[in-house]
């Protein structure tokens, strides 16, 4: 059984040392708007989830927002790692490069052109092929929400022109 004091104790130790909670991040602006992603992106998807979970208002006109997100190019690559003398494939490189940059409505820059580069190991065998697309699949979903908190952050981070 755990006594009292040393829950105490640690309860205090947690509190005097800085410890807090991640809390919603604050915008200076109330309303974004996205452009330039494939109609079918799932990174815009994601992003679109990400940022109806805030108090900002996605604007479907870019023109008519604050702040406006503009992918620059979002691709996604595999690559051969580790490969066999008889040529099958042990080890997969997956890639999800984004480029975006940040701006008013009217043109103003705020963020120039960022590139996020993420990438993942992923091990193969052909006995288990199935198993592997699914945790290929699960990767670049991870990738996806890292890229994606990563834009958050930067947009919690702006600053608009006076």
């Amino acid at each position: 059984m755990i006594d009292r004091r040393a829950l105490l104790l640690g309860a205090a130790a947690l509190a005097g040392c800085g410890f807090e909670l991640r809390k919603e991040p604050e915008f200076q602006f109330h309303v974004v708007g996205l452009t330039g992603f494939r109609s079918d992106s799932p990174f815009a998807v994601e992003l679109r989830r990400q940022l109806s979970r805030t108090k900002l208002t996605l604007q479907p006109d870019p023109n008519k927002a604050e702040v406006v997100v503009e992918a620059l190019k979002e691709t996604r690559d595999k690559l051969v790692v580790v490969s066999t003398s008889a040529g099958q494939v042990r080890e997969w490189q997956l890639k999800l490069d984004v480029d975006y940059l940040l701006r008013t409505a009217q043109g103003d820059l705020l963020l120039p052109r960022t590139e996020l580069r993420l990438t993942r190991e992923l091990t193969y065998t052909e006995t288990q092929a199935l198993g592997k697309e699914q945790e290929e699949a699960q990767l670049y979903r991870a990738m996806q929400s890292d890229a994606v908190a990563l834009i958050m952050r930067r947009l919690a981070a702006v600053k608009l022109p006076s």
